[in-house]
């Protein structure tokens, strides 16, 4: 699948909606084809227009682009993938329940843009892979081959010097590869996953419990670093009742 994505920018604000639809079109891959100011205008154009991406502001007036999202997922045809923009950094988990690639937090540059973007590009060309999984993979090397972990069943991701360790649902197994933690937090969706320490990444899905400085993965106790801990405050707050 080579064409390029055919997107929709959907935001009540009008420089904001701007800045999206001219990050899309200098970005080779994407194609602008509808920009909405409400999520019950873009409702209406998504019956007539095929859409592969969808950048979507979370805060709007009469439907929020959470609940468009919603709305969308009980429909039975292909959905586009979603990219959510937001001037707040606490929808994260929301996020990761509608399956969101993404989310990018106001106000944001063409880099995280375009990061965000080709995670889009690269889920979106293996939708139309024949025999393509439901569930989003990524390809890691092991040794001398390329092994695919589903995200669903990653626990947590441990940083080991000049390699990183998987730890996967199975008990007791994990995979080891010669990369960077860096490296997969650009690549793993940021609504799914998130990182807390400068030698942990999290599948937020996964946490059982919570304390001030450290979560739980299962029998796993996993630091919470200073420098993240604001970040996943403002995710653990969503949670707590």
């Amino acid at each position: 699948m080579n064409q390029n994505l055919r997107c929709i920018v959907i935001d009540d604000e009008p420089l904001a909606r701007k800045l999206v639809e001219t990050f899309v079109e200098q970005t080779p891959f994407l194609q602008l084809t509808g920009s909405c100011s409400s999520a019950v205008e873009a409702m209406k154009l998504l019956q007539g227009v095929q859409a592969d991406l969808l950048f979507l502001d979370i805060n709007m007036p009469n439907l929020s682009g959470m609940e468009l999202a919603r709305l969308m997922q009980q429909q039975a045809s292909p959905l586009p993938r979603i990219i959510f923009t937001t001037a707040y950094n606490h929808f994260a988990i929301e996020g990761y329940k509608v399956n969101a690639v993404d989310y990018l937090l106001k106000p944001f540059n063409y880099e995280e843009f375009l990061r965000a973007a080709a995670k889009a590009r690269q889920l979106v060309q293996a939708d139309g892979k024949p025999g393509a999984p439901e569930e989003d993979a990524l390809f890691i090397k092991v040794e001398y081959q390329w092994v695919k972990v589903a995200y669903k069943d990653i626990l947590y991701i441990e940083s080991l010097k000049d390699y990183v360790k998987l730890h996967l649902k199975a008990p007791g197994k994990a995979v080891l590869s010669l990369t960077s933690l860096k490296l997969l937090e650009e690549r793993l969706p940021s609504a799914r996953f998130m990182r807390v320490h400068r030698s942990y990444i999290v599948a937020l899905d996964k946490i059982t419990s919570i304390s001030k400085t450290a979560l739980h993965i299962g029998d796993m106790e996993i630091p919470v670093g200073e420098q993240y801990r604001d970040a996943f405050k403002a995710i653990v707050d969503k949670w707590i009742l």
